[in-house]
């Protein structure tokens, strides 16, 4: 019985082999290239409330209080995610030259702002948030314990890389 056992594994070992899933494509600095992480309109509003859960959960676990989404602060970070794409580069500053603050003003925001996050990726916004929180900098802005609000947005491009922005004032 144990000599059947044994040779029905060999000869099954192989095939079990055959099902397995594929391999993943490799760049050429021999890591893996991204998934395309396609949002559609409709996860709009998923997107944004995992990411607001999970700052908050975050904040949480810090002792910080919870944000609130600010729409001032919203239409901020959705402008500067777009300019981020036409300038084709991740960095602060918009085109014209604003900062965080001067786009916060021109929506109508009268608080004060207290960080910004970008990021430029392939990546989810919870792999996002994952990295920003792998930062000191970056989680700083997360956990900042003045921050009472929050405006988060992003911009796909066709082919499918996202430029995320995270805004947090009081």
């Amino acid at each position: 019985m144990k000599r059947r056992i044994v040779l029905a594994g060999l000869v099954l070992a192989p095939l079990a082999a055959c099902g397995s899933a594929p391999q993943e494509r490799l760049g050429t600095d021999g890591l893996p290239l991204p998934k395309l992480y396609r949002i559609r309109a409709e996860d709009a509003s998923a997107i944004e409330f995992r990411m607001l859960d999970g700052m908050n959960s975050l904040r949480q676990a810090a002792g910080q209080p919870a944000l609130t989404f600010n729409a001032q602060l919203n239409a901020a970070a959705a402008t500067h995610s777009r300019d981020m794409s036409v300038q084709n580069r991740p960095w602060h500053f918009g085109s014209d030259g604003s900062s965080p603050l001067d786009r916060a003003k021109r929506v109508g925001f009268t608080g004060k702002i207290l960080g910004e996050n970008i990021s430029e990726t392939y990546e989810t916004e919870t792999e996002t948030l994952a990295a920003w929180m792998g930062e000191a900098d970056t989680r700083a802005v997360i956990l900042d314990p003045e921050a009472t609000m929050v405006g988060f947005s992003w911009f796909q491009e066709p082919e499918g890389k996202i430029w995320w922005t995270l805004v947090t004032g009081r």
